[in-house]
């Protein structure tokens, strides 16, 4: 599943920029510095808009189109900023054959978010993740870190209703 990039305005500080230009002048020279030039980066925004990318290109004289890729291909980078509620659906094994993909698809549906992105008001993001170490409750979801195991597409709406 490709990540996308949504429609929620990028707000960088001043502090944020000089911190990622330190970052990137900390590893210049280093092999293999993207990884951890991305992993900072994402430390310092929350997650890697495509602003931090352009800057990251032009400073590091790498190809933008290899930094998304990069940050695309990897799951622990994030291309958009979680929301309020940050909502995640395990689409691992388990999960999955137990129901999991509908149940992602009856989230995106009432709250009208794609997987992948967040709502334009910053509300809910919405992640397919994959094992996250609580097979014997599957089908799992967690929002902002509560677990709700044993889920079925009939309970979307009731959980929903406490994050409105």
């Amino acid at each position: 599943m490709k990540k996308k990039l949504t429609t929620v305005e990028f707000r960088g500080t001043p502090e944020q920029e000089a911190k990622l230009l330190a970052v990137i002048a900390k590893y210049e020279g280093v092999d293999g510095k993207m990884m951890p030039v991305l992993q900072e980066a994402q430390d310092i925004y929350g997650y890697l808009p495509i602003e931090v990318q352009k800057i990251i290109a032009e400073k590091t004289g790498t190809p933008l189109e290899e930094i998304y890729g990069i940050a695309t291909f990897y799951s622990q980078f994030k291309l958009n900023p979680n929301g309020v509620y940050s909502i995640a659906v395990c689409l691992g094994t388990a999960c999955y054959v137990k129901g999991s993909q509908a149940i992602i698809e009856e989230i995106s549906r009432q709250l009208g978010v794609e997987v992948g992105s967040t709502s334009p008001d910053g509300k809910y993001s919405l992640e397919a993740t994959r094992c996250i170490g609580a097979c014997g409750l599957a089908p799992v979801m967690t929002i902002n870190g509560d677990v709700y195991g044993r889920m079925t597409k009939d309970q979307v709406a009731g959980i929903l209703a406490k994050y409105r």
